[in-house]
């Protein structure tokens, strides 16, 4: 251990610096809650996911820069009746008084339009009518939402007519109304059952609330102190934050159960509580404490992707660890000793117990692996190997409506839309084009007619011009939906086509391509880009922290490798059981970084803890010998660290958006199979065959 983390163990792990740690993170979480805003207060449905640079966002830039009429918050308001025919003259007072509505910037006038354009508002059937409007661009989600309750109450009084608000105001509304409620579902549950799962498994009610009473104090801590992010400027979606709050009560609990265990231990071998702690500490803290280095340092490479969610992660999320790493060598054993022994009641241990007995399952893994390291290392191989197969079968999902829950009304506008009219008109692509001379009418008419022949593509239409007919603004709508791979690739083969089709056209300019399917596209390449580099990068950086940690090339080799072997594992099992027990065929593409980011980050901590304790063994012990001691003895904690773990990340299964829903399910199989197949029985089986009977040199500290 580092001279620096043994001054502050040895200090924290004294009478008086026990009541100073205490005294210090009370003080400091009193002030924090007193002066500074809850992170709450910045938070946002949604960011700019995009970078400036993506040609979707140049494209819709070009669109607003020339037609700034245009400029705002789309919604689309869709009428239904279930019983007769609907007769636009009847939504006269409607539109009269939804004209009023304060942010309400356009909307399309439809009983003052001729009947024949007034009519293609209306499904074929003339049981749905769409309206679409636009609110102004400066309007937050919560006045958004006062609109739209407006809106409704207005359909009410004049109507009797269903009415559903969709597009971005209204998934913007419907989003945070979901969170507001699932915010609370989530703690309280977190908080449930971390609290269940420690009475359960250690049958000790201060054990099951002192993790959670320092989890209490790092979250004031965060929250408080993200809230003076924000009010500095750093913007903070809703999913950032509820991730958050998971990760937090994981890493505390887990990091608490490593120390506790550690404390039982020597409590055996002293009776003064506070020598007993200092030597649990000296043991224990580089590793815990490195541990959450690893997390941070996974988190903190997060800042170096293009895509906005996962750089949103980044100050969020290393702000968490940074506290939970502060928490863990000092407030964490500050709680133990505050209630001594009589934190492990009934069971409190006495000097001169045995510290793991022979009998427990643990021990005899840690026999079965030193005596039979072939065969554990073949068995466990090929069943993360047949896991892993099923990646090649994921499919990803681009239509983020249906990551939200099927009752919600903005979704429910969309499917209706989705039914009622063609796939294409859920959003139309626009296609800019910027000449350098003015063009005839007849070079507008070719380039349109040439568009129109592309694949997929079902009309083409001029919605107006501006700069005396150098800038041409069309209207493309596809067949299939324009969420669907099939109409992505499809304009993004006339994207890469567009050079020929101007020439062809006789035009000399540029294309330009806007529109939710080009975002897509955009959204497509820079996720494959950071997955590659996010997954280069964590891997390279934890490689060289373990490469420190333990002094040797070897080791860390088959930690991150068996990690990584985990991963996708996790990943194809998860994405199997998915399908076979909800029903979900398809993931969002943000899935898998999430994934990785974690279960890589917080899966290497299980092997630091065994590899750490396996090194300290190795001083005194034949190679078998310390794998067996090492398995024994860390096997416990580990185990319920994971399984709560485990069960902490499914909370995210109770949240409204699949995303979250699928991301937890994934993180929670990975975390189960780290615990028991990678880090009880595929590690030390590695160790075993490799390391030979070479004595491994002493952890670094």
């Amino acid at each position: 251990m580092k001279t620096w983390l043994k001054f502050i163990t040895d200090r924290v792990s004294t009478k008086k610096g026990m009541w100073t740690t205490l005294g210090i993170w009370l003080l400091a979480t009193m002030l924090l809650g007193g002066l500074a805003p809850s992170a709450k207060e910045y938070e946002v449905t949604s960011i700019d996911t995009l970078p400036e640079d993506a040609q979707s966002v140049i494209a819709q830039s070009k669109v607003d820069q020339y037609f700034e009429s245009q400029d705002g918050i789309p919604a689309i308001l869709v009428f239904q009746s279930e019983r007769k025919e609907v007769d636009i003259g009847d939504l006269g007072a409607f539109f009269e008084q939804a004209q009023e509505v304060e942010g309400v910037k356009q909307m399309v006038p439809l009983p003052a339009l001729p009947p024949q354009a007034a009519a293609s508002f209306l499904s074929e059937d003339k049981s749905t009518l769409i309206v679409p409007l636009v609110f102004d661009p400066s309007m937050e989600t919560k006045q958004l939402r006062t609109a739209l309750e407006q809106l409704d109450d207005i359909a009410d009084r004049t109507t009797d007519l269903e009415l559903y608000v969709t597009g971005p105001a209204g998934i913007a509304v419907d989003s945070l109304n979901l969170f507001s409620r699932a915010d609370i579902v989530l703690l309280l549950s977190t908080v449930g059952i971390i609290l269940v799962l420690l009475v359960v498994i250690y049958r000790s009610p201060l054990l099951a609330l002192i993790p959670l009473l320092a989890a209490v104090f790092v979250y004031e801590a965060v929250n408080q102190t993200l809230g003076l992010m924000g009010k500095a400027g750093l913007i903070m979606s809703n999913q950032s934050l509820s991730i958050m709050t998971i990760l937090l009560f994981a890493a505390v609990t887990d990091y608490s159960l490593f120390v506790f265990s550690r404390f039982r231990e020597e409590l055996k071998k002293y009776e003064n509580k506070y020598d007993a702690m200092k030597h649990a500490m000296r043991s224990v803290g580089s590793p815990v404490f490195f541990s959450g280095g690893t997390v941070l340092a996974a988190m903190l490479i997060l800042f170096f992707a293009e895509y906005g969610d996962y750089r949103n992660f980044a100050p969020i999320f290393g702000t968490t660890m940074a506290i939970v790493m502060i928490a863990s060598v000092t407030l964490v054993p500050a709680l133990f000793l505050l209630f001594g022994r009589k934190s492990f009641w009934p069971s409190v241990p006495k000097v001169g117990d045995e510290a793991v007995p022979n009998s427990s399952i643990w021990s005899k893994a840690g026999r079965f692996v030193a005596k039979r390291p072939v065969a554990t290392a073949v068995a466990i191989g090929a069943l993360l190997v047949v896991s892993a197969s099923n990646l090649i079968n994921i499919r990803y999902e681009y239509d983020l409506m249906k990551s939200f829950p099927s009752d919600m009304p903005s979704r429910v506008g969309y499917e209706i839309l989705a039914e009622k009219f063609e796939s294409g008109t859920l959003a139309t692509t626009t296609a800019l084009l910027e000449a350098k001379q003015p063009l005839s009418d007849e070079q507008q008419k070719k380039l349109a007619e040439l568009l129109a022949e592309q694949p997929l593509v079902s009309n083409v239409r001029v919605n107006g011009s501006a700069n005396d007919q150098t800038v041409v603004q069309f209207s493309i709508t596809y067949q299939e939906n324009p969420y669907s791979t099939e109409t992505m690739n499809a304009l993004e083969a006339l994207i890469n086509d567009a050079d020929r089709l101007l020439a062809a056209s006789g035009i000399d300019g540029t294309l330009y391509f806007a529109g939710e399917t080009a975002n897509r596209i955009d959204d497509r390449a820079v996720n494959n880009r950071d997955i590659l580099l996010i997954a280069l990068l964590e891997t390279l950086l934890i490689l060289a922290l373990l490469i420190y940690l333990t002094r040797s090339f070897k080791l860390p080799l088959y930690m991150m490798g068996t990690i990584l072997i985990s991963f996708l594992a996790a990943l194809g099992l998860g994405a199997f059981l998915t399908d076979v027990l909800f029903g979900i065929d398809a993931m969002s593409t943000r899935v898998p970084v999430y994934s990785f980011v974690f279960l890589v980050a917080l899966g290497i901590d299980y092997n630091i803890i065994l590899v750490s304790r396996f090194l300290e063994e190795g001083n005194a012990h034949p190679l078998k010998k310390a794998v067996e001691i090492a398995v024994s003895t860390t096997g416990g904690v580990i185990s319920s660290a994971g399984l709560i773990l485990a069960a902490t990340f499914a909370v995210l299964m109770t949240q409204p958006v699949q995303v979250l829903f699928v991301f937890g399910f994934i993180v929670a199989v990975g975390i189960l199979l780290d615990t028991f197949l990678i880090r009880g029985l595929l590690l030390p089986s590695l160790i075993v065959l490799f390391e030979k009977e070479k004595r491994p040199a002493k952890m670094h500290g």
